[in-house]
């Protein structure tokens, strides 16, 4: 009897008359990617420990340095530090001659505390409580979530605002200049589930004469207050604390409607709930800026969008992936028009959509009333 050969990679002149498949069997596939993960979790916590102890902030002060000098600065180890210095080398967040170190762009604009865009912050809290991933298996036995962020959303929330707060502004930001906000004075914008209110603090700070109702559960809408205040903006908003499920809305009465990175919390019934919500909320005309992390329509083209649906699966005990054919499904539902996809920086796409204009009272004949005045 014929024994195939325990080593696939020796097999010459493979047929499919013989056993196996020559494209699979003559040469296995590479274990990189499983390495690639398994390592991802010393990275992880590589980039945690150097945002903590402050290499990046250091770096920055002194200029090029090498380790011994940067480890006095920053009093630690000087060993351990550089073993440290030259991963960071090797994610791109450093560069390295001659064993002096320095930032690279992306540390400078992202890493550092003070950095344009600085996500230093967001690192720590973004991935949600390290324990349900430890318990991710347990998850998904039982379909639920060990210790979900919605028992005290609170305490979840609040750091992970503060963190969040420039990406979300410089997106709002950057969104406004292509909706032509500077040209739309007094409007009157509700954003619901705000956080510490980026994208109602960019719309008032480019739309001249507009106000903001800017609601939030209680504990987390105090950052919302401070920050609003601190920029200048206090005597144009109004903060309405609650529940955005439940709290009372005046019907046809906002000219734009902010959900930003909340629908993917919620689970699809009640995410589209709050999109027909918000409909009804809008004046005729009005418009919806629904800012998430969206999956592609098959789940596997779009990484990041597929894994921040595995993330809020995770902490949350509702929330999942969106897709674009899901998102669009319920702008449609709702009565949406005009729907578009916009991407004001990367991995942040937000859905801009209308409320159709309110038709003109039709006539006894089926056509609209003319104005009547007096000639």
């Amino acid at each position: 009897m014929t024994v195939d050969s325990p080593y696939p990679e020796m097999k010459k002149g493979h047929t499919m008359a013989r056993v196996g498949r020559p494209w699979r069997d003559r040469k296995p596939p590479p274990s990189g990617p499983v390495w690639a993960i398994v390592q991802g979790f010393g990275s992880y916590w590589t980039l945690v420990a150097a945002i903590e102890l402050g290499v990046f902030d250091a770096i920055a002060l002194l200029g090029p340095t090498s380790a011994g000098p940067l480890a006095d600065r920053m009093s630690v180890s000087a060993r351990h530090l550089q073993h440290v210095c030259d991963a960071l080398v090797t994610f791109g967040f450093l560069d390295q001659v001659d064993d002096v170190y320095e930032l690279t762009e992306t540390a400078e604009r992202y890493l550092c505390t003070d950095g344009p865009a600085s996500m230093a912050a967001l690192v720590r809290v973004a991935p949600g409580p390290l324990a349900n991933w430890e318990q991710l298996a347990d998850t998904v036995r039982t379909g639920h979530v060990a210790q979900p962020i919605d028992d005290d959303p609170a305490a979840f929330y609040r750091p992970l605002v503060q963190a969040t707060f420039p990406t979300q502004l410089r997106a709002a930001s950057r969104l406004g200049l292509r909706l032509g906000w500077s040209r739309r004075p007094d409007l009157r914008v509700l954003d619901l589930g705000a956080g510490r209110a980026p994208w109602a603090i960019a719309i008032l700070e480019q739309s001249p004469g507009s106000t903001a109702v800017v609601n939030d559960l209680p504990g987390v809408i105090e950052l919302a207050v401070r920050t609003v205040d601190d920029r200048g903006l206090a005597h144009r908003v109004e903060f309405q604390p609650g529940d955005f499920h439940h709290i009372e809305l005046e019907p046809g009465s906002f000219d734009v409607v902010v959900l930003g990175h909340v629908c993917r919390t919620e689970g699809h019934a009640r995410a589209r709930a709050l999109v027909a919500r918000a409909f009804q909320a809008l004046k005729p005309e009005g418009q919806l800026l629904l800012a998430d992390y969206f999956a592609d329509n098959g789940r596997k083209h779009n990484p990041f969008g597929v894994q921040m649906g595995l993330t809020m699966v995770a902490n949350t005990e509702r929330g999942e992936t969106l897709t674009n054919a899901q998102v669009c499904r319920w702008l449609d539902e709702a009565g949406f028009h005009a729907i578009r996809l916009l991407e004001p920086i990367g991995f942040n796409q937000v859905y801009v959509a209308a409320r159709p204009a309110a038709r003109p009272a039709s006539g006894p004949h089926g056509r609209p009333m003319e104005d009547r005045h007096d000639r």
